[in-house]
């Protein structure tokens, strides 16, 4: 397991994709709730930590985590790593201003970001769709159980049974287009194969193949975490950061003392 001890542990906010058991047998960290609005600020003032790794973020019940606090916290000296959901759209989106990110997840949003961006100058960079990465979830006394199966994870399980020449091209993009069209709350593997024609026998033959993409993302985000925390630390950038009227005014919307981005450096 990865010593996290030094001066100021290291933060994870991590839900569905990854069981609580797995990334602690693999890094030693104070692991919190999938991150929303706010989050970062608190845990910031909450734990004092040289670093914080975001995996997975809400987004339904609560505003997900804004760019704005991620900015703030990598300005107080916080290393910020981004891998597998929420964390790789928000590493790849703040990718120029320093944030990690970690994982096939996080470049394949980036490239994505970066091909939108020659389409359309002058544009804001359009990502893929944001709910490729989403999931629906049990509440956080069950763990938080993933219920369905991302997009992500889904398209590199079509991929793969096409290479085992299980399916052929054009029902990989018949399957993908089909998981595409699906709500995320419904999403999986068994009804995209269901809505496709596919028997109930053939579809429980091709459950064990599911490519767990998120998962192993995560994990990597893990292994690799203290030693990029490390090589972050000792390049030593911390950009400069202006709360702005409107980031101030989000936070007190939410409930959040809008102090706390203030008092940070000045309550050690």
């Amino acid at each position: 397991m990865a010593d996290a001890s030094e001066e100021g542990p290291i933060l994870v906010f991590l839900g569905p994709t990854l069981r609580l058991a797995d990334a602690e047998a693999l890094l030693d960290a104070v692991y919190l709730q999938p991150a929303a609005q706010g989050d970062i600020l608190l845990a910031a003032h909450a734990f004092r930590p040289r670093a914080m790794i975001l995996i997975d973020g809400q987004f339904e019940d609560r505003p997900a985590v804004r760019h704005k606090e991620i900015l703030w916290a990598m300005a107080q000296g916080i290393v910020m790593v981004g891998a597998s959901s929420m964390g790789a759209l928000r590493a790849a989106e703040l990718h120029d201003f320093g944030m990690i990110g970690v994982g096939l997840i996080y470049r394949w949003y980036r490239r994505w970001a970066l091909s939108s961006l020659r389409e359309v100058r002058g544009s804001p960079p359009a990502l893929a769709p944001d709910d490729a990465v989403a999931v629906h979830s049990g509440p956080a006394e069950l763990g938080f159980l993933q219920l369905t199966d991302s997009l992500v994870d889904l398209q590199r399980t079509f991929s793969g049974l096409m290479r085992r020449k299980v399916i052929t091209p054009s029902e990989r993009t018949l399957l993908t287009t089909m998981a595409r069209d699906m709500n995320f709350r419904e999403r999986t593997l068994a009804a995209v194969l269901g809505a496709a024609g596919w028997p109930d026998g053939r579809i429980q033959e091709v459950r064990q193949t599911v490519v767990k993409q998120k998962g192993k993302d995560a994990l990597l985000a893990l292994h690799t975490a203290p030693s990029l925390i490390r090589r972050a630390e000792a390049a030593g950038d911390v950009d400069s950061w202006t709360a702005t009227n409107t980031f101030m005014r989000d936070l007190e919307a939410g409930g959040i003392d809008s102090n706390l981005v203030n008092t940070y450096k000045l309550n050690p």
